[in-house]
């Protein structure tokens, strides 16, 4: 009876340094902030592109607000436009399958914490290279060359940013686009809106006399709306990057290998002119 009994105890001891060890190892699923940190760690050591392929789908931050770019229209289920585009070709490359990606929906405030907190693997938010921004993010090879520029309604009398003193101009919180052009114009009164859709708005509805921002995305608004037109050319050079989490060198550079291999074999090409209608820039 009592080796029987022993015995019972030394099994439910045992039971238990398993269940104590399994624990440990991350045998139990963490729940709130433990799973939250768990999976930041995950994202923050090893091999980042094993982790995305041990995952099994890309996590991309996009725009759902700006035209050819990244842009979710009324009752459409997922964004479209030239980086989502690109995303699912960084998607088949990784997986052989373009529906491997989850598109994320970023704005020009969020899109920087995002990529620090985990929350996406890479950020095609229409995101200017700018040296304030490398100390916070690593970058790409710059993808696309863009512009600051003013959009105006047709008949305005402003023609270029010497013309906005005593005007508003509305654009949007947290790009480079307003600190420049308070910069170029510091006698115009600047609105900072949540998105580029919002700033559109105001300008239509009178609110501001111009909106700026770089000229592919109000490309997109004037396409759109004909009534409204760019104006002043290109006052400023904004250099395109895709975003990344700091310390993930290999991560960086298998991006960069893929923007090659993309334009060599002419799909970058052909998706520049699906949207922008016209060759890129050489």
């Amino acid at each position: 009876m009592f080796k029987k009994w022993t015995k019972g105890i030394a099994l439910c001891c045992t039971a238990a340094l398993l269940g104590t060890l399994a624990v440990g190892c991350g045998g139990s699923a963490p729940t709130g902030g433990e799973k939250k940190a768990a999976e930041n760690q995950t994202q923050t050591s090893g091999d980042y592109i094993q982790t995305i392929k041990n995952r099994g789908y890309l996590i991309a931050g996009v725009k759902n607000d700006v035209p050819l770019f990244g842009q979710l229209k009324s009752g459409a289920d997922k964004p479209e436009g030239f980086e989502v585009d690109i995303m699912k070709e960084l998607a088949k490359k990784l997986f052989g399958d373009e529906s491997k990606v989850k598109l994320e929906k970023v704005e020009s405030q969020t899109r920087i914490p995002m990529l620090q907190n985990g929350q996406i693997d890479i950020v095609a938010g229409t995101t200017t290279i700018t040296e304030e921004r490398k100390k916070q993010i690593d970058f790409s090879d710059v993808y696309f060359k863009a512009g600051q520029s003013l959009l105006v309604k047709k008949g305005s009398p402003i023609k270029s940013v010497t013309d906005l003193k005593g005007k508003t101009v509305s654009t949007v919180r947290g790009s480079t686009s307003a600190k420049n052009i308070r910069e170029k114009a510091p006698d115009a009164k600047v609105d900072e809106y949540a998105t580029y859709t919002e700033a559109f708005q105001a300008l239509k509805l009178g609110r501001s006399d111009a909106m700026t921002t770089d000229n592919s995305i109000l490309m997109g608004f004037a396409n759109e709306d004909p009534n409204f037109e760019l104006v002043g050319g290109l006052f400023t050079e904004e250099p395109y990057g895709f975003g990344f989490q700091k310390g993930h060198p290999e991560w960086v550079n298998y991006v960069n290998d893929f923007l090659k291999e993309l334009k060599a074999n002419g799909k970058y090409d052909e998706l520049y002119k699906k949207w922008f209608k016209e060759d890129p820039p050489k």
